[in-house]
């Protein structure tokens, strides 16, 4: 096929859906010509990866003035700030210039405008929800504990919900990365589950290759890692929790212990936490491999959350035993006690944790049968072929 794939950010190994998506695709013979706006001049560079990749790569620069612009204009129209936060009409008029074209995918929330305006082409249109934004906002406005952070959501979720419920009645098929995404999204489109057929669940993958265990690196045996953006609302909510509440009570039986907070942009609350002799917060760091191969366990408290948690997928597939919370996993179905421990409270997941500290022979076990499950169940060239059957399936049907 000849597939345009419209991503509102550059594609790259952090942004690991779009950019293993385009990959796997451009790996099976298809020519993939990707449009993307850009921001920075690390984006400059994952473009330069990308064109290597791809059959051809166009993209715009979005200056912050133009965000702000975008802003106002959703605030107009009574829109969500996020469809409109990377809206180019000069990318948009990028696509008259992309020779033939079989069918058109767009992800996200941010990219809904394009694919509504793609749409009226005539071109079959698949849009990658990825996440239930609204489903997101909900958990957030109730249980966020950035302050910034509970307020956007409390501003943006009524009119959030009305836009997705709406998007999900316009495209021919619709992709969303968990089971309850899915669901969340056809209930805002009112749509009885034999509506919901062209809402597909198309789950993240991992790169087993980059994510791989490495026994050069030895397992430090007091060391717990949580990963993940520490800006994002979510990641801050999870990290404080797990500080404040769940590491007293390992410290109370293992005060050796440390825990090591990996991601970029540490908020400030964040990074007080630096404070503790036993908190190591580093900030953004060239690569995160390094830190879930030598952790003893990494840790994923997730208080709520949207779509597959990708921290976790990647620990498991580095075969670093991990422990998380019902929330997160009810997007992969691993089996709680073989391939990761499940606490559902403060004192469950502390106790998983110490379990793990205190029995390395059972630590290693539950690791390498993380590894398996990923290995079995979320690796990227299957995901691919899952995609490449919507996609048939889209050029087939008539458009909704």
């Amino acid at each position: 096929m000849n597939i345009l794939f419209l991503v509102p950010y550059v594609p790259n190994l952090i942004r690991v859906r779009p950019y293993n998506l385009i990959r796997g695709l451009a790996a099976r013979g298809h020519r993939v010509t990707v449009l993307a706006p850009w921001r920075t001049e690390r984006d400059l560079q994952d473009i330069a990866i990308l064109k290597t990749i791809c059959h051809r790569v166009e993209t715009v620069h979005l200056p912050t003035r133009q965000i702000a612009v975008n802003g106002f204009g959703a605030l107009l129209t009574g829109q969500p700030l996020q469809a409109w936060h990377s809206w180019s009409p000069a990318l948009l008029s990028l696509v008259n210039d992309c020779g033939p074209i079989d069918l058109i995918h767009v992800e996200h929330l941010r990219g809904a405008k394009y694919a509504l305006a793609l749409r009226e082409s005539g071109l079959p249109v698949v849009w990658d929800s990825v996440d239930c934004i609204t489903h997101l906002f909900r958990q957030a406005a109730a249980g966020s504990r950035s302050r910034m952070g509970q307020w956007m959501t409390r501003f943006e979720l009524g009119r959030t919900g009305r836009y997705e419920g709406d998007l999900v009645k316009r495209f021919e098929q619709i992709t969303v990365t968990s089971e309850k995404d899915r669901q969340a999204l056809a209930e805002l489109g009112g749509l009885a589950p034999e509506q919901a057929e062209h809402i597909h669940v198309l789950s993240n993958g991992v790169d087993l290759d980059y994510f791989k265990p490495d026994d050069s690196l030895p397992r430090q045996p007091n060391a717990l890692v949580v990963s993940g953006k520490m800006s994002y609302h979510a990641n801050v909510t999870m990290t404080l929790e797990l500080a404040e509440r769940i590491m007293p009570l390992i410290w109370a039986e293992r005060p050796e212990t440390t825990l090591y907070v990996v991601g970029k942009d540490p908020t400030r609350e964040l990074l007080a936490l630096g404070n503790h002799p036993r908190i190591v917060v580093t900030g953004e760091v060239p690569d995160i491999r390094p830190y879930l191969r030598q952790a003893a366990v990494a840790v994923a408290p997730v208080m709520y959350g949207a779509g597959i948690q990708n921290k976790v997928l990647e620990a498991m597939a580095c075969a670093t035993p991990v422990v998380t919370t019902p929330g997160a996993a009810q997007s992969i179905a691993a089996v709680d006690g073989q391939d990761y421990l499940i606490g559902q409270t403060a004192e469950s997941f502390a106790a998983g944790v110490l379990h793990l500290l205190a029995d390395p022979n059972f630590a290693g076990a539950i690791g390498r049968h993380g590894r398996q499950f990923i290995e079995t169940y979320h690796a990227w060239p299957e995901i691919v072929c899952q995609l490449e059957n919507i996609y048939d399936a889209t050029v087939i049907k008539p458009k909704r």
